[in-house]
């Protein structure tokens, strides 16, 4: 749908009604204030907005949306600004002023018994994982921007992280939510039913939508256990085949207890050993791959150590396992992890880059990763493939380094059609080109070719029915075009 793009007058009438509803506190308009909110998160560009609502209430939120839709003028929902696809950046073209709900900070509930949270859109996710650790419970999602990113957008773009293979990814932690559609009426769902089989799951149509139906103002948790016993283990492996052997094995042995399974090559061990030295590698010889696996138990001195390692001794004897290490001690168990926390970075050491974010069922993920190798290879001869990520749930950040002997610019010029390759690997194994990043601005064109034309004419309904004027998150996801 198209719309007229407001002009200055049109946004300072709007700041001025807004501040009128939230008072001073509620806008900033002021150029260095606004700056960190419209730098997009991995610095690559710089966005644009006339100004910045704040709302500390989801009346607040309400009257804001309303008021815009007065205005006609659009919003942009932004919690953390962590995305890694734009998800929440904001363009001139936009026509739409930023929406940020970091003042929407409070723990609203928390109840041990029922094993349940609520929590307002703009809490941190370490202060929600916090907030459940005070009453011995388990918020498990897990991410490498928690001490930054905020609840409401994890769920807005269906976040994922380390622990998805045994507590799923944000939308499967999640009871209910409380959401401000794009008429400024509220929709409280916060319920905290285990079973509600009574037509429609609302809640389910917003995570994952990107602020493009509606504005996430509150949710309710699921919790868990706090673990009383974890194990961690680093494993060489024979080949890039025996990974999803190793995890089936880990996972039969243990009754599903694995936590986490992180695949790593070796270029990223290397670049790690670089890029902190006080990191040690901790196993004797180099080898190709690498499996970083955690498991939990419910008690202390649950055999699960034991269980683990018997596992894998029957690795190294059916030759799936070279060499191996089992974490003595909490500490030995972080210095494990700190390695897949500093590779993500350390990537930079190679100089430029060109990530992709994909899935495939887990049984393909060894399939996926040399296929695209060779996809690659085959554009760009000596392209270094930097595959890492969560083979637990079949989630592969695919990443390519430069050549050494091709410029940064020369590299990434290429990177529409190294791009479409890898995706088309993807797809051909029934995979998706976003595992847990979402679309944003960045892979609007993408899923567009990709996806089945029956599936996008079905989202743009959606998109339709719930925001006919396209004032939400205008640009994501769709082009405005399509929107």
């Amino acid at each position: 749908m198209t719309r007229n793009l407001p002009d200055h007058a049109d946004y300072q009438r709007l700041r001025r009604r807004i501040e009128e509803r939230l008072g001073p506190k509620g806008i900033v308009a002021d150029e260095e204030d606004l700056a960190p909110y419209l730098l997009e998160s991995r610095g690559l560009w710089t966005g644009w907005a006339p100004f910045m609502a704040l709302p500390a209430s989801t009346d607040e939120v309400a009257d804001t949306v309303k008021l815009c839709r007065e205005e006609g003028i659009a919003i942009v929902p932004q919690g953390g600004n962590t995305s890694r696809v734009a998800g929440a950046f904001i363009r001139q073209e936009d026509g739409a002023i930023l929406l940020n709900l970091k003042r929407m900070d409070r723990v609203l509930n928390v109840d041990p018994l029922d094993n349940t949270m609520s929590v307002q859109a703009g809490c941190v996710l370490q202060r929600v994982q916090e907030a459940a650790a005070e009453v011995d419970r388990l918020f498990p999602l897990s991410l490498g921007a928690e001490g930054s990113c905020q609840i409401g957008g994890n769920l807005a773009s269906n976040a994922g992280g380390l622990q998805v293979l045994r507590y799923g990814n944000a939308r499967d932690l999640v009871l209910g939510i409380e959401v401000v559609l794009p008429d400024g009426r509220v929709w409280d769902g916060l319920r905290a039913l285990r079973k509600n089989n009574t037509g429609y799951d609302l809640k389910h149509l917003f995570m994952g939508a990107e602020g493009t139906l509606g504005i996430i103002t509150a949710a309710t948790l699921k919790l868990f256990p706090s673990p009383r016993e974890s194990v961690s283990l680093f494993i060489g492996l024979s080949d890039l085949e025996a990974s999803c052997e190793v995890l089936a094995l880990a996972q039969g042995a243990t009754g599903g207890q694995v936590v986490g399974c992180e695949l790593i090559p070796r270029i990223a061990l290397d670049f790690t050993l670089q890029q902190a030295p006080d990191i040690q590698d901790p196993l004797a010889q180099p080898h190709d791959w690498y499996l970083m696996m955690k498991a939990s138990a419910g008690r202390e001195d649950s055999g699960l150590r034991e269980t683990l390692e018997q596992m894998l001794g029957e690795a190294l004897e059916a030759g799936l396992v070279v060499d191996a290490t089992v974490a003595a001690s909490e500490a030995q168990s972080q210095a494990l992890w700190r390695i897949r926390e500093v590779l993500v970075e350390a990537q930079a050491l190679g100089g430029a880059s060109i990530k992709h974010d994909v899935s495939v069922p887990v049984s393909k993920v060894p399939t996926f990763i040399r296929q695209a190798n060779a996809a690659a290879t085959a554009l760009v001869p000596g392209i270094r493939p930097y595959a890492y990520g969560h083979m637990g749930d079949g989630n592969v950040h695919y990443n390519l380094s430069q050549p050494e002997h091709l410029s940064a610019e020369d590299f990434m010029a290429l990177q529409p059609d190294i791009q479409r390759r890898v995706h088309d690997v993807a797809i051909s194994l029934r995979g998706s080109i976003s595992a847990e990043h979402g679309v944003g601005l960045t892979k609007r064109a993408e899923i567009k070719r990709v996806k089945p034309a029956i599936e996008l004419e079905l989202m743009r309904r959606l998109k339709t029915a719930f925001d006919p004027d396209g004032l939400m998150n205008p640009g994501k996801i769709f082009a405005p075009e399509d929107d």
